[in-house]
């Protein structure tokens, strides 16, 4: 196993982040440091491998708790290998597929009801009469629902025809 010598600085400029992304980081329980004997940080040079994960990832929308869930996967919470990579990759893809198509459908869902004008209490599924959606909840249940429906049919196995 590489010795950890690289310094938080060195660490920073090579990944192109701040310090102070680095210690939130290892708060997070993201990446981890040691201390040497002067008490400053040192990394493994693994740790680079960890922090290009983590900006691919938030690059395209992964939050920092999804990326800390796929580390804690990992066998012994190592750096990710490429076979790993490719695993986590694939999972995150299908995950914003589910997002993806919750989005568009969403866009849909609100051009039809901004396109009419009226919002109509008839019609329109957003319409909450007497706050019945309360019991479920708070904030937008309807929409929060519905993409919670969405990411767990895309991240569900196939169900098999018969």
């Amino acid at each position: 196993m590489s010795e950890a010598t690289w310094s938080v600085g060195r660490v920073a400029e090579r990944c192109g982040v701040n310090v102070s992304t680095l210690h939130f980081y290892e708060q997070k329980g993201l990446i981890k440091s040691w201390r040497n004997a002067g008490n400053q940080r040192r990394y493994k040079p693994d740790v680079l491998r960890r922090i290009a994960v983590i900006k691919a990832a938030q690059k395209v929308g992964i939050s920092l708790e999804e990326v800390k869930q796929a580390f804690l996967s990992l066998p012994d919470s190592r750096t990710p290998t490429v076979e790993d990579w490719q695993q986590l990759s694939q999972n995150w893809h299908t995950m914003l597929d589910a997002r993806i198509a919750y989005m568009q459908k969403l866009r849909d869902y609100l051009t039809g009801c901004i396109g009419c004008g009226c919002l109509s209490m008839t019609k329109c599924p957003l319409y909450n009469p007497d706050d019945k959606l309360a019991a479920e909840g708070t904030g937008a249940v309807v929409l929060d629902n519905e993409e919670k429906r969405v990411l767990a049919q895309a991240l569900s196995p196939p169900s098999q025809n018969k």
